[in-house]
């Protein structure tokens, strides 16, 4: 183990000894808030420090064994200790890697609930089936991972699927577990309105923004233009009587949100602060990075048919994710919420490309 890991370790050590020393003043222990925050910190702590004790048990044990292999005149109990030290230098190195990967810093968003938003983009009809069939495959996966669905804002196309969707996930890692799937998403099948069998190529658009708290992003009501209107359907029928549908301009950024499936207006009104709400966050997040204003788009580029996080190609089965070159040949389930490969192989490769950066 190199020096700057060894130092960094006796610094997590430290902190927990501290940390441990607040848990037990009287203070802390009248102050729930703050007890149960030094008491997430302790157990993180705790896990990382006994990981560095096995690992120093380890080293010693092997130096032990090593020094008693040289002493020992006999060929059979040399060996022995040898074997010894070799098991636990392979300790050492499990234990050594483990450590690394404790180290590297998580994402602060990762236990957030989410708000996905999916949107037909090349391929006219088509593209808004398959943002359909997107949205049954994502509902299928929270629905297997014990979250909650909740649609916010829908507009459905006349031909069936969606133009647009947006639906919130909420539950412990939602955003952990979803914030793969942004990106463009190509479909290659054979449309149902095909005569000729022509396979064809669609694509919709997936955001996945964190959810935020009021006390994340302060929304000045002055910058936040309100109007109310008459909700319509497919078609252009009318859903109801009264003016329950609610659009949003936050002038500051343009960033303009509707909200119209409710039959309450002041519940439209909610969903879409709630929406605006995560979309200003994922701005405040990426203005943080340096990186180009714009979640969504940042995430989902224009849409074309070059552009692809992944590709269904339903001839073959087939489900190639292009970030990680990984194709699964099990589509039916793919498509039935069983994500599972995916989510793990892709947030392996996040941590491995964090841990060769230095993070």
């Amino acid at each position: 183990m190199d020096t700057r890991l060894s130092d960094r370790l006796e610094e997590i050590r430290k902190a927990f000894e501290e940390v441990e020393a607040s848990l037990a003043d009287p203070d802390s222990l009248s102050d729930r808030d703050r007890y149960a925050e030094l008491a997430k910190r302790h157990a993180g702590l705790r896990r990382i420090v006994e990981q560095y004790d096995a690992y120093l048990a380890a080293s010693s044990e092997a130096s032990d064994a090593e020094e008693l292999a040289g002493e020992e005149d006999d060929p059979s109990s040399s060996q022995q200790y040898r074997q010894l030290a070799a098991e636990q230098r392979s300790d050492m190195e499990r234990l050594e890697e483990a450590l690394r990967r404790a180290l590297v810093p998580t994402d602060p968003n990762d236990e957030k609930d989410v708000i996905v938003e999916i949107r037909s983009a090349a391929g006219g009809d088509e593209a808004a089936l398959w943002a359909g069939d997107l949205q049954q495959m994502y509902q299928a996966f929270a629905e297997r991972q014990g979250f909650k669905v909740e649609t916010l804002e829908a507009s459905p196309s006349e031909g069936g699927g969606f133009k647009e969707v947006i639906f919130s996930v909420k539950g412990h890692g939602a955003y952990s577990k979803l914030k793969y799937e942004a990106g463009v998403h190509r479909v290659q099948r054979v449309p149902q309105t095909e005569s000729q069998g022509r396979v064809h190529t669609s694509t919709a658009t997936v955001a996945v923004l964190p959810e935020a708290e009021e006390i994340e992003v302060e929304i000045d009501p002055a910058d936040v233009r309100v109007d109310v209107y008459r909700s319509t359907g497919p078609g252009g029928q009318s859903v109801n009587t009264t003016d329950s549908a609610v659009r949003l301009t936050h002038v500051p950024t343009g960033l303009v949100v509707s909200c119209q499936d409710e039959k309450s207006q002041l519940q439209n009104k909610d969903k879409a602060f709630r929406i605006l709400r995560a979309r200003l966050y994922q701005l405040q997040l990426e203005a943080q990075h340096s990186e180009i204003a714009g979640a969504r788009r940042a995430q989902v580029g224009t849409g074309g048919r070059s552009e692809k996080i992944r590709t269904y190609n339903f001839k073959d089965s087939r489900v190639t994710d292009h970030r990680i070159g990984m194709t699964i040949k099990r589509l039916p389930q793919i498509l039935q919420g069983d994500l599972g490969e995916f989510v793990e192989a892709l947030a392996s490769d996040e941590q491995a490309r964090r841990l060769s950066q230095g993070d």
